[in-house]
């Protein structure tokens, strides 16, 4: 196994089944999680960039000559969406004074299940990523994904507060 098959898979959860790209969600979550409590939000911003050019250069070196090809054991790109959803509300709460502690389990709850919509439903300029059919497009998808549903997690907590807690 080379080490940018082990990147693209990320050490072998790929290849958990069914629903690899779910795993991969849910592995996501738990180490952002960890990541934002234990060393905070900038860190996590700077893993969120190092998981994604790492991303990109494996599916680049594993993907080299096969177009069109999206293995479903590659699960780096779910890492990476995942955590810029997650960055979101991380960013948000540690811009209010450093948040100490996990994340309230509405702001992930709200990051995974948003990811994973926007990840399957492919709309507008997911699906125009996915359908790019090369390695870079493997990647932009879910970036795209994590971009929305990070959006979508903050309207829904300005909603949720603005609304309900009057």
């Amino acid at each position: 196994m080379t080490v940018t098959y082990s990147i693209a898979t990320v050490f072998g959860l790929g290849h958990l089944r069914p629903a690899s790209g779910t795993w991969g969600s849910a592995a996501a979550i738990v180490v952002g999680l960890l990541i934002d409590r234990y060393l905070g939000a900038p860190v996590m911003l700077l893993a969120t960039l190092a998981v994604t050019f790492a991303g990109f250069w494996a599916c680049r070196v594993e993907l080299s000559g096969k177009a069109g090809a999206d293995p479903s054991e590659f699960v780096i790109d779910e890492v990476a969406g995942q955590w810029i959803a997650l960055l979101f509300p991380a960013l948000a709460f540690w811009g209010r004074g450093g948040f100490e502690g996990f994340l309230p389990w509405p702001a992930w709850l709200g990051a995974f299940l948003f990811f994973r919509l926007f990840d399957i439903w492919k709309p507008w300029l997911v699906g125009r990523a996915d359908a790019r059919g090369d390695a870079d497009g493997v990647m932009i998808d879910d970036l795209w994904a994590g971009l929305f549903a990070g959006i979508a997690v903050i309207v829904g907590g300005v909603v949720y507060h603005g609304v309900f807690l009057l």
